[in-house]
């Protein structure tokens, strides 16, 4: 496994550099927007890039897909990408290590840590997407389980399936077995993306689930309570490269435009359109802005 995990994350590292560090298109009129290997990073990352788009005269050099968030950000911090969608949790326990608070406290420290980057972090989208664990409805109910708490007293007999870097994260597996003294059966690392398949499929029964997955809408599972409050608050915000923000001041103005304008609800909503539906991401983005009035 840790060979596997090594190899997949020298191959993110490839991607950045060869989506990024020798791009052709690459002007001095030109921001690129990046975003993780995930649905939700995608969606968020092509909402800003039509976003200035639609109203500035500056060309968006869109790149999806590009990794892990480690990736990502390392990717920000070389400046081969200027504009990602990130969240506050990570970046302060994952990032820099540093302790989280409230969501105001953890938004307003990640402001102040980043800036000595140079970084810029704007104000939140308006969600917080935190991990929880998903599991079968049925059992939950004849169990009586609805808290991280309740599930740790039957944890043993569950294969947890899980991304990649949760599995190492300080504010991810390490922490919460410490926190809720729980063991797994099993632990699978996988992609984001398989973790459902491989739930239909019974090779594991129970997921890590972010709580704005849009497969959330289709699969019967219970989503678990963290009783302890053990996560941070991750708020999803926009983070720029301070650079950049001098070079096209103009988007300080445009980015705010976001503040607060997505919810829980309509994030797993716009998940669950590209995961569920097979609706492309390009199109829920711009269903959004449309429909939130932020262009015609």
């Amino acid at each position: 496994m840790k060979n596997y995990k090594l190899i997949m994350m020298l191959i993110s590292v490839l991607l950045v550099i060869t989506a990024c560090g020798n791009n052709e298109d690459t002007n001095e009129d030109s921001i690129t927007v990046g975003s993780r290997n995930n649905t939700e990073s995608i969606i968020l990352a092509n909402i800003m890039g039509q976003l200035i788009e639609a109203k500035t005269d500056i060309n968006v050099i869109q790149k999806d897909n590009l990794g892990g968030s480690n990736v990502l950000w390392n990717g920000m911090l070389e400046n081969e990408i200027q504009l990602i969608p990130d969240y506050t949790g990570t970046i302060v326990a994952n990032y820099y290590q540093e302790e989280t608070g409230t969501a105001e406290e953890t938004l307003a420290l990640t402001k102040e840590l980043i800036a000595n980057d140079g970084l810029v972090a704007f104000n939140a989208f308006g969600f917080n997407n935190t991990y929880t664990l998903s599991l079968d409805e049925t059992y939950a109910e004849e169990n009586n389980i609805e808290t991280f708490s309740d599930f740790a007293e039957v944890s043993e007999q569950f294969t947890l399936g899980a991304v990649f870097e949760f599995i190492d994260r300080p504010d991810g597996l390490p922490g919460f077995k410490e926190a809720y003294d729980l063991e797994f059966g099993d632990v699978k690392g996988m992609d984001h993306g398989m973790m459902y398949r491989s739930y239909s499929e019974g090779e594991i029964d129970v997921i890590n689930s972010y709580t704005t997955d849009g497969q959330l809408q289709v699969y019967d599972v219970r989503v678990l309570e963290d009783d302890k409050s053990f996560f941070p608050p991750y708020h999803a915000i926009p983070v720029i490269r301070q650079d950049a923000l001098e070079q096209f001041p103009e988007l300080e103005e445009v980015l705010a435009l976001l503040e607060n304008e997505i919810d829980e609800t309509t994030m797993q909503i716009m998940n669950g359109k590209v995961d569920n539906d097979g609706i492309r991401v390009d199109a829920v983005a711009e269903e959004f802005l449309q429909e939130s009035g932020l262009i015609n």
